[in-house]
């Protein structure tokens, strides 16, 4: 009852859950989380979003990265500003507009909007290398994948409180 626990407190963001697997470093496959079972290939736009590594360092031979790829605000305003002035549609929200330019059929388009990545969790992996979210999310940071920066570890449920009020 006394034992100390933390919680790592995350935001929610709101886009389109994709996995990433590298193996020996190297980004080889992108797909959609789909309907929990088996999820879209999406690869070749993946390798056009600059905010996901080619390359890590440091990581597992075999490593599945699981986040969320998606548009800021202030990025989709610029976007739905560009389309209205176009004399097209504009987009509904950030997170169709995120999944709809993932599923692009020329990753030209894809590569054109400003996507943005955090990762978050993994799957398959070859070997352990971390023992919490926190040094999961920790050693993410060191192999050089963007996770968010308002993800804080929180020890108490003060902290945590102050945290949500802060976010």
């Amino acid at each position: 009852e006394d034992a100390p626990l933390a919680v790592v407190a995350e935001p929610k963001i709101d886009g389109l859950s994709s996995s990433l697997l590298y193996e020996r470093g190297e980004f080889v496959r992108a797909a959609t989380r789909g309907d929990g079972f088996g999820g879209e290939d999406v690869t070749a736009n993946v390798m056009t979003v600059k905010a996901i590594p080619k390359r890590l360092k440091g990581a597992p031979e075999r490593l599945e990265v699981r986040g969320e790829i998606y548009l800021r605000h202030d990025d989709f305003a610029e976007i739905n500003a560009r389309q209205a002035a176009a004399g097209k549609p504009i987009f509904a929200n950030p997170r169709n507009s995120a999944a709809g330019s993932l599923r692009q059929l020329d990753p030209r388009v894809t590569a054109e909007r400003p996507l943005k990545f955090f990762a978050y969790s993994w799957g398959e992996v070859s070997e352990s290398f971390a023992e919490t979210q926190h040094g999961a999310l920790v050693a993410f940071r060191r192999f050089g994948l963007p996770t968010n920066p308002l993800t804080k570890l929180c020890r108490t449920a003060e902290e945590l409180i102050a945290h949500y009020r802060e976010i």
